[in-house]
């Protein structure tokens, strides 16, 4: 099945642009890890999920391109152009002269109103396009305008006109500072500046470099596997997510982690082994660690039956990362060998899903883009919790003192919305917290 991609905003447009990059960087790659036939397997997976084979032999991505301003989207057509290895639809974008201000309000009740027909139709066409639908793919940030604002009112439309299709919101969470989805994958910037300092080890950090590396780990889910029951690729990728990880309405909060992740010129000197990874995955997620460099390998979860911790110990229990459900994806040399039971601990999982069914692990043979091995963990969890809480106190407080308040009720936004919102955020943030 295809996924379509909406890119909205500026931040939208640019990581859409690095995920296509690196798609194509990995299918073209060399990759003498796995036979001529299972490769040819995986390219035609790709291409039917992501491309649209044009006349002239150039890949077209199953893209849509939004942004109220046409700076970012002509440069966006440009660069892809240039690649020689694919591009975007020239009539597949649409913008405008006058972006949306950095003002949610604007982008939801003024831009999205005024140009859903046209967006909404270009979504369309490019649906039809599909022979078959997986569902889509909509990538923005949860700040400014455009991509918040605007993509939130889109991403509303798209569950309007496709109420069958899986919609997936890839969401970045702004530097320190969508209820009509399936669900959410969320990046934090900071987080992803920190791998690009100590994990890269550059020195001058562009947005480009970040939105690489976000590009990266999300070429790392979504390029073809096979699934545990599987004989052939998942066709349906974004409904195998949906159904691995989110088994209530209520829990809809994805984490993305990947390792390794190195300096290109670091690879031919390091050799992994699949124990090792899938330790320091695991670890990861139970010290809710972001990157496998400053693990606190004191964390453990807690066991049944065991007495009562010391104060020391409950602390450490405290930074324990309760998860609902969890899928692991291993990509090249000697998958079949790995082993995943540690993943299905029963002490790592809420009391009210059976372990076996809050876990899955996608596989295959084909490595991806020069690692020899590689795993990401996809995590339904609390990792978001303590962000989340901060974001929600620091709105509460800047609400009680009026701050910018005007500037979202000038467009149509009322007291009484903030407040629904400040609900639906509380009840997220205590629905996770009571794992």
């Amino acid at each position: 099945m295809s996924i379509v991609t909406v890119q909205l905003g500026q931040c939208g447009n640019q990581i859409g642009r690095e995920v296509f990059n690196a798609i194509c960087s990995d299918v073209h790659g060399t990759h003498g890890l796995c036979s001529k036939k299972e490769n040819e397997s995986y390219h035609d997976a790709c291409k039917e999920r992501f491309f649209i084979e044009a006349e002239s032999g150039v890949p077209v991505a199953r893209a849509v391109l939004v942004d109220m301003e046409p700076k970012v989207i002509s440069q966006t057509l440009s660069i892809a152009a240039k690649s020689g290895y694919w591009k975007y639809d020239d009539h597949s974008h649409f913008c405008q002269k006058q972006g949306s201000g950095n003002n949610w309000a604007n982008g939801y009740t003024v831009h999205g109103p005024r140009h859903k027909e046209v967006i909404m139709n270009l979504v369309q066409k490019e649906a039809e396009k599909c022979d078959r639908l997986g569902g889509f793919f909509t990538i923005m940030s949860m700040a400014g305008g455009t991509g918040s604002g605007l993509g939130a009112f889109v991403t509303q439309c798209l569950r309007d006109a496709f109420p069958s299709s899986f919609i997936l919101n890839h969401v970045i969470w702004p530097y320190g500072t969508g209820e009509s989805s399936d669900a959410l994958l969320v990046h934090e910037n900071d987080v992803i500046h920190k791998i690009c300092a100590q994990l890269m080890h550059m020195k001058q950090i562009s947005f480009r470099d970040v939105n690489q590396i976000i590009a990266h780990q999300l070429g790392s889910v979504f390029q073809p596997t096979y699934t545990a029951e599987g004989l052939h690729y998942s066709r349906n990728p974004l409904g195998d997510l949906m159904e691995a990880l989110v088994p209530h309405p209520e829990f809809k909060m994805l984490g993305l982690r990947n390792i390794p992740q190195m300096p290109e010129n670091s690879l031919a000197y390091s050799t992994f082994s699949w124990p090792g990874l899938i330790k320091h995955l695991r670890q990861m997620l139970i010290a809710n660690a972001k990157m496998e460099e400053g693990i606190d390998w004191q964390v453990q979860p807690p066991r049944p039956g065991s007495s009562i911790p010391s104060s020391h110990s409950t602390n450490k229990l405290l930074h324990f990362n309760t998860s609902i459900a969890n899928l692991v994806i291993l990509r090249g040399k000697d998958t079949h060998s790995a082993d995943l039971g540690s993943f299905r601990d029963p002490s790592l999982y809420t009391s009210w899903l059976n372990p076996q069914d809050a876990f899955s692990a996608w596989k295959t043979p084909r490595a991806f883009n020069k690692y020899e091995k590689s795993a990401s963990l996809v995590s339904n969890s609390q990792f978001l919790l303590k962000p989340l809480d901060n974001v929600v106190q620091k709105a509460w407080n800047m609400f009680a003192s009026k701050a910018y308040v005007h500037q979202y009720t000038k467009y149509g936004i009322e007291e009484e919305d903030f407040l629904d919102s400040f609900t639906a955020l509380e009840q997220v943030i205590s629905s996770y917290t009571v794992l």
